[in-house]
């Protein structure tokens, strides 16, 4: 393969330079323009929500998603120890304390343990759960690589305890439920709040930038206000409230809406994609593609290989520095968060499924762009070297 085969990159096939241009013509570039409340008319009508705030990341979105929420400083946040660490942060942003929840098979937040924290760890008194005597305030659920957590076990746990529920769907929008309670609703509109990237490497993207919606209209209004500064009087600069500069600009927002109209396809896509890895996966011993969840249906933004550790020792840096010699990008799952510096010495609860993914997940390219006869050279590849370390 002479083109080198990256993991995750942008799609620009529609009308992205149109749009672009014409926000520059119109002299809209910043944090007002036709194209934010274009794109946020565009989400909320995907979503088959009331109203969505566009905003300058999803880690932006889940912060103020955790302040209107009302985690205060010494609040417990119940969060997930296999996300990226942007899912996390903004607990310490509002100087609350994260208690790292295992994962379940799916790499999303595990119910049953969930529970069970909260029965057996916690104490209750009929208004508010306490943990250590902290209140313990909400809990964010990741959507991890596209996959939809069990959003129903959860959302029974969070009611029964008064929990608050903040989606972090950065990597899941178009995600939706197919069966159960919640048919036909999508990831980041079950929970209280639902937060929304469009990084580069996302499904769609407008360079950064992100949303978030929640389940009162009037919750998202103030969510947009506090991302301009809180401005009550803006003639007059009166503030009365701490805002922050969390808006998303025109230029990022035109980007969007030409990446909203092409969503559905680059949904069929990744689809498809997947479908294809699974096939040349297909009875494979030394490597498996995780499934994602029954009664779903997934964007499959992500692919993952679960490396067979009974046979294959090698660290998952060699691994990936020999695919890249054969011009293949592949990346390890992330490094526990409750394992970082900053959050060394966090509480955890019976952490036995991340660490286990963690040592054995293997993330493959699955771009929209990727051709199947790269689909297969990546499968090849990836069997042949584990083959050989499996076997040598």
């Amino acid at each position: 393969m002479e083109k080198f085969i990256p993991l995750s990159i942008p799609n620009f096939e529609g009308n992205e330079k149109k749009y672009v241009n014409d926000a520059l013509d119109q002299g809209w570039v910043s944090t007002g323009g036709a194209y934010i409340t274009k794109l946020e008319q565009e989400m909320a009508k995907f979503l088959h929500v009331e109203n969505v705030a566009a905003c300058q990341s999803g880690t932006s979105a889940l912060h103020m998603s955790l302040v209107e929420a009302g985690v205060k400083p010494g609040d417990v946040v119940l969060v997930p120890p296999l996300t990226f660490i942007a899912a996390v942060n903004p607990v310490k942003y509002q100087f609350a304390t994260p208690v790292f929840i295992d994962c379940d098979d799916s790499f999303c937040l595990d119910p049953v343990k969930l529970r069970s924290f909260c029965e057996e760890e916690c104490e209750w008194d009929g208004v508010e759960l306490k943990y250590n005597g902290a209140l313990v305030k909400a809990l964010v659920v990741v959507h991890v690589f596209g996959n939809m957590a069990d959003m129903e076990s959860i959302l029974d746990t969070a009611e029964k305890y008064n929990l608050k529920v903040i989606e972090d769907a950065t990597e899941a929008l178009g995600t939706k439920y197919t069966e159960g309670r919640y048919a036909g609703k999508y990831a980041g509109t079950i929970g209280d709040y639902g937060c929304f990237s469009f990084n580069g490497n996302k499904i769609i993207t407008t360079g950064g930038g992100g949303a978030v919606t929640a389940r009162e209209s009037a919750t998202v209004d103030h969510i947009r206000f506090l991302s301009t500064q809180a401005k009550t009087d803006p003639h007059y600069y009166i503030h009365d409230e701490i805002g922050y500069n969390y808006r998303m600009t025109n230029l990022q927002a035109a980007l969007g809406v030409a990446q909203m109209e092409e969503l559905p396809e680059f949904i069929k896509r990744k689809q498809r994609n997947y479908d294809l890895y699974k096939a040349e996966f297909e009875g494979f011993k030394y490597g498996k593609l995780m499934p994602f969840r029954d009664g779903t249906d997934s964007n499959k933004w992500f692919y993952s290989i679960e490396i067979d550790r009974e046979h294959i020792k090698a660290t998952m840096r060699e691994i990936i520095t020999t695919l890249e010699k054969d011009k293949i990008q592949t990346r390890a799952i992330w490094g526990l968060i409750n394992e970082q510096k900053p959050y060394e010495g966090e509480e955890t609860y019976r952490l036995e499924k991340a660490p286990y993914y963690a040592d054995r997940i293997l993330n493959i390219p699955s771009s929209t762009q990727i051709t199947g006869e790269e689909i297969k050279y990546v499968a090849d590849k990836v069997k042949q070297l584990l083959e050989e370390l499996a076997n040598g």
